[in-house]
């Protein structure tokens, strides 16, 4: 049985523990707060870029730009995959679930196929699993912007533009509730309008100074928009399921130090009562 001296320094080390992840529980949350409303604010914008995206899709072909040229994807087909993680843990279950989302998505669908890690934690699971990176780029922080995300949507639109890729999915863990986080995976070129948007009519906008020219403008955008709202979804993920893992590591740190606590009192009276039995029997003995 540990002694109390022993037993004492167990109870310091959980009170501590606890201090820092409650600490960190409470840091998270403010930074969630935040975060999800940046996300919930991006909506809004990305759903009505998609409904002006589907009206010009009605009235002009896939051959105006390139970026909405439609290719026969064969079993050789090249793809690329932009996982979207987070550059630090302590975040629950998050990055594994993201990570294996992917892995199952490369599994499924083998060929020629390469990744773009955003995020450390992604980056080095596609390390260990030996697949083919073809850029990387660290996560944008806490406060990311429309700036940071730009070099990642230019490298991916003049790489499927050049007819390296075939097909650019992304993947990231998209924000439901402050419980609830799902990986999940869009197809970012070639550019096809969103199912909710299917029945739009054409012509319910005006275009100056005309459809193609206005194609030419928003396409480039409309790719950095789909990416910076992915980061931002991967953001308040992080955060959110970084309050409920601390959260619940401070209750284990409490459950722990009150188990320490109760074996410490057993220890305790255990020493006490040995102790009156020695004293006893040193005075009979006499």
């Amino acid at each position: 049985m540990p002694s109390q001296r022993e037993i004492r320094r167990r109870i310091g080390s959980a009170r501590n523990i606890k201090q820092i992840t409650r600490a960190m529980q409470f840091v998270a949350a403010s930074k969630l707060r935040r975060a999800q409303e940046s996300t919930l604010a991006t909506r809004p914008y990305r759903e009505k870029l998609d409904e002006v995206l589907a009206d010009l899709a009605a009235v002009i072909g896939d051959e105006e730009h390139p970026l909405l040229a439609g290719r026969d994807l064969d079993a050789n087909h090249s793809r690329l995959l932009v996982i979207m993680t987070s550059d630090r843990g302590l975040a629950g279950a998050l990055n594994t679930n993201t990570v294996r989302f992917a892995a199952r998505e490369i599994t499924e669908h083998p060929g020629d196929l390469k990744v773009v890690p955003v995020g450390r934690k992604g980056r080095d699971a596609m390390r260990r699993a030996r697949v083919p990176i073809a850029a990387y780029f660290e996560g944008f922080g806490e406060r990311p912007t429309f700036a940071d995300i730009l070099p990642v949507a230019r490298l991916v639109a003049d790489d499927f533009v050049a007819g390296q890729y075939d097909r650019v999915d992304v993947i990231y863990p998209r924000f439901v509730s402050t419980l609830v986080q799902k990986p999940v995976m869009e197809q970012l070129l070639p550019i096809v309008p969103s199912e909710d948007t299917a029945g739009i009519p054409g012509g319910q906008f005006l275009f100056e100074p005309n459809p193609a020219a206005f194609l030419e403008a928003v396409l480039p955008r409309y790719v950095a928009t789909r990416l910076y709202a992915a980061v931002l979804e991967t953001t308040a993920s992080f955060f959110s399921s970084q309050m409920v893992a601390m959260k619940n590591a401070t209750e284990n740190a409490e459950e722990l130090i009150e188990d320490l606590t109760l074996s410490y009192n057993k220890v305790r009276q255990a020493n006490i009562t040995r102790e009156m039995v020695e004293i006893a029997s040193g005075a009979q003995a006499r």
